[in-house]
């Protein structure tokens, strides 16, 4: 009945509605008018028994311990049944895992065919990553980035990112973009000027600087001993090499209108005359031949050197008022040509260096000299020599003082340099040091005994 039923219906539809193709799909499925007949059936049939059983009550109850092992519905297996193959009933809890021979149950790296791969740290970071700054007036920049590039793939890092430094950026802005990229490493290559603007965005990172020696003065390089003949295994250093950490020096200068800017010094800042010999050195002859153009700018600045009155005062000490030439604040203490400005200088014992130059006319220019390059340049190597300048008399041409910082002011504007670099007139000059502030990278079996 039903049969006859569904065929009058789709042959009805049929008259009314050519099929779909689709419909092909379902020319065996029961017709729409059975489902309702079926339905109407099972409806009937429930409301002769009463109603339909409430879950819980007596009568499925009382059936389901009549029928002992007999499912409570149909849907429901038999104890039995679900007990099989070896006679234990379980429960959702008792499955263990879904997990591979031998792995456990914690997320694992896999590659492209499931294969388990290393994970580097819980954030399953990818290959580490680099980040070369440079100028590309100082150093040869296709040599340099290619053995940048193929030093890292040989240590088995991603390809690295390469900034060039600009007239209007001197490495700190693109410095902190590679930091925003996530870098794990940074190189710089360029003069005194590059490293510092670049030091000064690193500072307090704790990402790890590579120092290429190139460039004019190379200053922090040479304090740091690195080799300025090996570039590439400097380059290496930054993926397997060892790390010191080393302090910044930071310069807060107040300009006569009254503007304050904060710059950071990885070698030393001063300010007088050390400044006006750098401000008056001739940038295309330091192009030429290297930090001997300074000699140039000395000669310039010398014959017009007046001594300015100064206040100062260390961290912890008192006020002093002096006529000096220049004041300087350093981290370091070489200087090009195996000259020791500071022999006792370090980078990494949170302090300043500070150092007072006040001679007496001419006369006293030569024992400024004297105590630069013979006192401590020469004399000092030796233990005859330290005998001597025991018993020398000393003489006040040049002061030496050490602590975290030292304010400076002057009643005039008077030019300052940082790391070989002018920052033009200030007339007010506050210095504070960030101890360790700096990662550095250095070959591995480096000596930094005395740095």
């Amino acid at each position: 009945m039903a049969a006859a039923s569904g065929s009058n219906d789709e042959t009805e539809r049929d008259d009314v509605d050519p099929p779909h193709p689709a419909d092909k799909i379902y020319a065996d499925g029961p017709a729409t008018s059975e489902i309702e007949a079926v339905s109407a059936e099972q409806a009937a049939e429930i409301e002769a028994d009463g109603g339909p059983a409430q879950p819980g009550g007596e009568d499925e109850a009382s059936g389901a311990a009549a029928d002992g092992d007999a499912p409570a519905d149909a849907d429901t297996p038999a104890p039995a049944e679900a007990a099989q193959p070896d006679e234990v009933i379980r429960e959702p809890d008792d499955v263990g895992p879904d997990t591979a021979d031998g792995e456990g149950g914690e997320a694992r790296r896999v590659g492209p065919e499931g294969e388990t791969r290393p994970m580097t740290d819980a954030a399953d970071r990818p290959s580490p990553k680099a980040a070369l700054v440079y100028n590309p007036i100082k150093v040869d920049a296709d040599e340099l980035r290619a053995s940048v590039e193929r030093l890292s793939a040989e240590a088995g890092w991603a390809e690295p990112l390469f900034y060039e430094t600009t007239v209007d950026d001197l490495g700190d802005d693109v410095t902190r973009q590679a930091l925003e990229e996530g870098v794990d490493a940074v190189l710089v290559a360029g003069g005194d000027g590059t490293v510092r603007a670049v030091s000064e965005a690193m500072s307090g990172s704790g990402v790890p600087l590579t120092i290429v020696p190139s460039g004019t003065g190379n200053l922090l390089a040479r304090n740091l001993r690195l080799p300025l003949d090996d570039g590439e295994a400097v380059i290496r250093a930054t993926f397997d090499g060892e790390r010191i950490a080393m302090d910044v020096g930071w310069a807060s200068l107040r300009r006569p209108d009254g503007e304050v800017a904060e710059h950071a010094f990885v070698v030393m800042g001063g300010m007088g005359l050390d400044a006006a010999m750098i401000a008056n050195t001739n940038p295309q002859l330091k192009k030429t031949v290297g930090w001997v153009a300074y000699v140039d700018g000395a000669a310039r600045s010398l014959a017009s050197a007046k001594p300015f009155r100064v206040m100062y005062q260390l961290d912890g000490s008192r006020l002093h008022s002096a006529r000096v030439q220049s004041v300087l604040f350093a981290n370091c203490g070489s200087l090009p040509a195996g000259l020791e400005l500071i022999p006792e200088a370090s980078v990494a014992d949170g302090a300043l260096d500070i150092v007072i130059f006040q001679p007496k006319g001419p006369l006293g220019w030569i024992f400024v000299w004297r105590r630069v390059a013979w006192d401590n340049s020469f004399l000092r190597k030796f233990r005859a020599g330290r005998r001597v300048l025991a018993l020398r008399t000393k003489d006040n041409a040049v002061r030496y003082s050490r602590g975290t910082g030292i304010e400076i002011a002057t009643s005039d504007a008077t030019p300052v340099q940082l790391d070989g670099d002018e920052f033009g007139e200030a007339v007010h000059v506050r210095t504070r040091v960030d101890a360790g502030a700096l990662l550095i990278t250095v070959p591995n079996g480096h000596d930094t005994t005395g740095l």
